[in-house]
């Protein structure tokens, strides 16, 4: 069973609930620990249920297999994917607007409250993906837990936001590269960079993890470097100037414009963060998800937490609010200004700009090989699911949604293209729809979990039994859902204040009407309801349904030996694997 094959109307999703609940009871019976306590529902030790369901299906005489995709991923590449998608040029570059606007105090009470923020859209993405692994649950989870058509609006909105994305970081990918060869036309870099990321994504999945994974890595190296380089900096060892608190006491520190600066930073924040959900894409794909993802969602805020919270603190210390660069770099094409890169220079590194410019190149071929894959997934679920042409559903021998990728492709080139017009006004406007249809998402996911969640108790289930379990229910959906609609009303004051910005304000909101226009012309078209907690099917493509089926393959549990405090340290930088 594919993750995506079998929604709330599946026609037999309701023959196989007597079996499943038999094994969900099994599993709470006959599952217990070493303490002698119950263990969980979706416990690493499995009954006879379990393992008589799958030798009948591996008998069942099915011979034809349906086109899936490849579950090949490791937790290792999940975890740098899950950091990789979210420290790109909203780190590197746009950080130094939060200071400007906020002051060094105000820009790291934006970014916690964010992060906070981020924390519980992911814990709510990892306790509905960890139940029902599926490569699109933007569509999946709207289509099961709310209603077809918010599925259906969205999916698509979440595959446009992505393909924008790509298309974007085509352009960035030109500007980076003529910041050392202006004589040449960025046109030429675009195109290569196009062909590569969609090289990195026709291999395998596996190929595209791999790349990932070290470009992530580099990423993660480079924010490391800098909080010591700032360190040392901050100290007057490098640099030989001291620097300490100084600039906490310059005008507009530390709390510039109170809480209207706060505010304004919280929106620049909200929108570095975008990025983090790919790791709920991964699912369909990830090797173990029973172990992965929930090891992945535990660790993955505080790692972005610690990167992002110590290099906006750093940032503050070392540059002063006041400095006119700061407001001024937003832009690829700005690694000149950007505060790492001001950071460096403070520490007499002349070659700053250079090794910046490098890793923001880097960062925008991360970007883009991510968001491609994002897009392919997210489709092939779609036009599984009967939503988008049946020709996407094709996949390769290694498990690539072919046409999902060359489609995708071709349309991010052509957004480059468009892109190019209208001195860069197409490329502003072309981010603004993008960023928002992103937070359109996140609203989804919060407002999916809190129906899952009421359906599965409702339905007599115990949430101590989910194989992962979000904290903070019901508050963390909650306050994700507040903020998120704040963020998405409060983005475009400056269009309305202090005087109307026509083409601004449209440029700003237009995710809004295009999101209703999915919406309500699906629900008109097929005549979607409003699902009911008690109609929720929370059986059908659940983890233990495809690992009975054989969709998932079961792994033992691990005896670890106890690790040493290094060693812990280590696993939690990499995410890798323990070995017995």
């Amino acid at each position: 069973m594919e993750p995506g094959d079998a929604g709330p109307s599946s026609s037999n999703g309701r023959n196989i609930t007597a079996r499943h609940r038999t094994s969900i009871i099994s599993l709470q019976e006959n599952n217990t620990g070493d303490s002698g306590k119950p263990s969980s529902l979706h416990s690493s030790k499995y009954p006879a249920e379990v393992a008589s369901a799958k030798e009948e299906n591996a008998h069942s005489g099915d011979e034809q297999q349906p086109a899936r995709l490849q579950r090949k991923l490791r937790g290792r590449q999940m975890g740098m994917i899950a950091i990789g998608g979210t420290i790109g040029t909203g780190l590197f570059i746009g950080s130094g607007t939060t200071l400007s606007e906020a002051g060094p105090a105000g820009s790291l009470v934006a970014f916690v409250v964010m992060g906070s923020m981020v924390y519980f859209v992911c814990t709510s993405l990892g306790e509905m993906s960890t139940f029902m692994p599926t490569s699109d649950p933007f569509n999946h989870f709207g289509t099961r837990f709310l209603d077809p058509s918010l599925g259906f609006a969205l999916g698509w909105t979440y595959w446009y936001s992505w393909m924008l994305t790509v298309g974007s970081e085509l352009v960035a990918c030109g500007m980076v590269v003529q910041y050392w060869l202006p004589h040449v036309t960025g046109v030429i870099w675009s195109l290569i960079t196009v062909a590569v990321i969609f090289v990195f994504n026709a291999i395998s999945v596996r190929g595209y993890g791999e790349a990932e994974f070290w470009m992530s890595a580099l990423k993660v190296l480079t924010v490391i470097v800098f909080f010591v380089v700032g360190i040392l900096t901050v100290t007057g060892v490098a640099g030989g100037d001291y620097i300490g608190g100084r600039n906490w006491h310059v005008e507009g520190a530390p709390f510039r414009d109170h809480i209207v600066g706060v505010l304004k930073a919280c929106i620049v924040a909200a929108f570095s963060f975008q990025g983090t959900e790919i790791v709920g894409i991964t699912v369909g794909e990830c090797e173990n998800p029973r172990r992965d993802v929930p090891r992945v969602i535990r660790s993955v805020f505080w790692r972005i937490l610690l990167f992002y919270v110590s290099s906006i603190l750093i940032i503050g210390l070392v540059i002063p609010n006041t400095d006119k660069n700061l407001a001024n770099a937003g832009g690829a094409s700005d690694v000149a200004i950007s505060p790492f890169t001001m950071v460096f220079e403070k520490a007499g590194a002349r070659w700053a700009a250079d090794l910046m410019n490098a890793i923001v190149l880097v960062t925008v071929l991360s970007a883009g090989n991510s968001g491609l894959y994002a897009c392919t997934r997210v489709m092939w679920v779609l036009a599984k699911e009967g939503k988008a042409p049946r020709l996407f559903r094709r996949v390769t021998r290694k498990g690539v949604p072919i046409w999902c990728l060359l489609f995708t492709a071709f349309c991010s080139t052509v957004v480059f293209c468009v892109s190019l017009a209208g001195n860069q006004k197409v490329y502003v406007f072309l981010i603004n729809l993008s960023g928002l249809s992103g937070i359109i998402c996140w609203l989804g996911i919060s407002l999916c979990h809190w129906r899952f969640r009421r359906a599965y108790v409702a339905q007599g289930h115990d949430p101590s039994h989910l194989p992962y379990r979000a904290a903070f229910f019901p508050f963390g959906p909650i306050y994700a859902f507040s903020l998120l609609a704040i963020i998405m009303v409060g983005q475009g004051y400056s269009t309305i204040w202090p005087t109307f910005d026509a083409s601004g304000f449209v440029s700003t909101y237009l995710a809004i009407p295009l999101f209703l226009l999915f919406w309500l012309t699906w629900k008109y078209v097929k005549k979607t309801e409003w699902v009911r907690l008690m109609d929720i099917d929370l059986d059908t493509g659940s983890i233990i349904e495809m690992e009975c089926n054989g969709d998932i393959k079961v792994f033992p549990p691990a005896n670890n030996p106890k690790q040493s405090q290094w060693k812990k340290f280590l696993r939690f930088i990499s995410c890798k694997k323990r070995v017995v």
